[in-house]
């Protein structure tokens, strides 16, 4: 049995919110537009279909943890970065030699009590999260132990 991962994603609610992938047909939707490298490599190499996502509402007062989600499709190319119209646009991907990768989610579950950016710095037990260390990353790993904390104080 492949073991399952977990991992933080981000999302300003104002681009695209957890209500957004709610709306999507089948509650799925491409997790595209992601810019930096190493956010890239674990959309590109790590993410794995079934692996348990944290979906995050950054740059919002409050910034929190608002969800889950589900990985549904592991890494393949941005199409997004090859389209000039797009706002993800980079001239220096291509299909040939694409540069940007994504995933598709699923959603999961809304929590009925989000959980801030706060609540998460004030748990010492979530002291070495990433959130917590570098909130800056836009993918990133969560472990089994956090995981559960986190589900625990959204109940």
């Amino acid at each position: 049995m492949k073991k399952i991962n977990y991992w933080l994603v981000k999302s300003e609610p104002s681009d695209y919110s957890f209500s957004d992938l709610l709306k999507e047909p089948e509650q799925t939707a491409e997790w595209d537009g992601v810019r930096n490298y190493q956010a890239r490599n674990i959309l590109q190499n790590e993410m794995k279909i079934n692996d348990q996502v944290l979906y995050y509402h950054s740059n919002s007062k409050p910034s929190q943890i608002v969800g889950t989600a589900i990985v549904v499709k592991e890494g393949y190319p941005d199409f997004t970065s090859w389209d000039p119209k797009s706002k993800h646009f980079d001239p220096k991907s291509t299909p040939q030699n694409p540069k940007w990768f994504m995933v598709d989610i699923k959603a999961d579950k809304i929590f009925k009590t989000p959980i801030t950016l706060q609540e998460v710095k004030n748990n010492k037990k979530l002291s070495n999260m990433v959130l917590v260390k570098n909130s800056r990353l836009s993918v990133q790993p969560v472990t089994e132990i956090e995981w559960s904390i986190i589900l625990d104080m959204s109940k």
